[in-house]
């Protein structure tokens, strides 16, 4: 797979900081001018993509209320059907477009999750530049060789699958000639328990499938998103909404944007700080070490007089001789009178 390729305007991978992106999902609350908000608040709140899904309810499931059609899983969308939530929740197609160029405009990438071959279609008439699978379509083989063929990064959520279920749809993209892949941690829990969450499997996945890794955030606070940067995640994905207050599908687990903004500025710090493996002095590091110990006068000495532990020390500032021969030059005589505050050198000493 390869380490580092292109989202549009965006490079991702090896020498890259990581893509931050804002899941708007079901946060527009079916208000367009609130969906165009939230991309606005992506902005300045220093993402560098947003992320749509593509689906109705019809292309994603069905409208039947047999029991295996409805949601009784400890979530916070129990009590309803799935087609009844992704009535609610789905995005309409005609925005999307418009939400697209919107972003491009603010210097911003967009890309979505589609769920079926007419959204891949409809998305690929837009042009977007990657493709998202949802964890919940890691198994959906079709359509994954669908998009693999089209030969845009793909980013695959890892929320529910198995070691096999990556395997084969890693396989699928490899034998489409696809290797530009993102592979995200994600846990399927909304919001997701901090014990749940696992981080260290990060790295796992980008040695394991040798591709660039990342994380999808559900869990609420910055923390965890930060928390991946240092485990090498190349994209962080977070849920972002105007105010959990305003309601929705997805609310309860979203970021508000000072939020967001918080976690870009740790993630930035992080990437900073985290710096470079190889244990070299900076130019200020170098400068500072002269400020180290060394061996000084610290009583008048007179010519011919030997050096003792109580005219000689080792003290700051690091101008003397170093402290590794302090043993060596007690018990010598000096050369002539050296004055109280004199670096200790070899020429002074007899």
């Amino acid at each position: 797979m390869n380490k580092s390729f292109q989202i549009g305007n965006k490079m991702i991978g090896e020498g890259a900081p990581a893509l931050i992106v804002a899941e708007i999902s079901a946060n527009h609350n079916q208000d367009y001018n609130r969906a165009l908000e939230i991309v606005h608040a992506a902005k300045e709140a220093g993402a560098d993509a947003v992320k749509l899904q593509t689906y109705t309810a019809d292309t994603i499931t069905i409208d039947c209320d047999d029991e295996c059609f409805q949601i009784n899983e400890g979530t916070i969308w129990d009590g309803t059907t799935l087609y009844k939530l992704y009535q609610e929740a789905y995005t309409p197609w005609e925005w999307q477009p418009k939400l697209m160029e919107e972003a491009n405009k603010l210097g911003l990438e967009c890309f979505s999750s589609p769920f079926d071959f007419t959204s891949v279609d409809f998305l690929e008439q837009m042009k977007v530049p990657a493709y998202k699978i949802a964890s919940y379509e890691i198994n959906d083989i079709p359509l994954i060789r669908k998009i693999a063929k089209l030969h845009k990064p793909m980013i695959f959520a890892t929320g529910i699958a198995y070691p096999e279920d990556i395997e084969r749809a890693l396989s699928v993209c490899k034998e489409e000639g696809n290797e530009d892949i993102v592979l995200l941690k994600c846990v399927s829990s909304y919001p997701t328990p901090y014990e749940a969450v696992n981080l260290r499997v990060i790295p796992t996945l980008a040695k394991t499938y040798d591709c660039i890794a990342g994380i999808s955030d559900h869990t609420m606070g910055t923390i965890v998103s930060a928390g991946a940067i240092p485990l090498g995640a190349k994209m962080v994905e977070k849920h972002l909404t105007l105010r959990r207050a305003d309601g929705g599908p997805d609310s309860a687990f979203s970021m508000e944007p000072e939020e967001f903004k918080q976690m870009v500025s740790e993630i930035r710090i992080l990437e900073k700080a985290l710096g470079s493996s190889e244990y070299v002095l900076t130019d200020t590091q170098k400068l500072e070490h002269e400020g180290s110990r060394s061996l000084f006068v610290v009583k008048d000495i007179q010519e011919g007089e030997i050096l003792t532990p109580e005219n000689i020390r080792s003290i700051r500032p690091g101008n003397g001789l170093h402290t590794m021969y302090y043993e060596q030059v007690l018990g010598k005589k000096a050369k002539h009178f050296l004055k109280k505050g004199t670096p200790l050198a070899w020429e002074l000493i007899d």
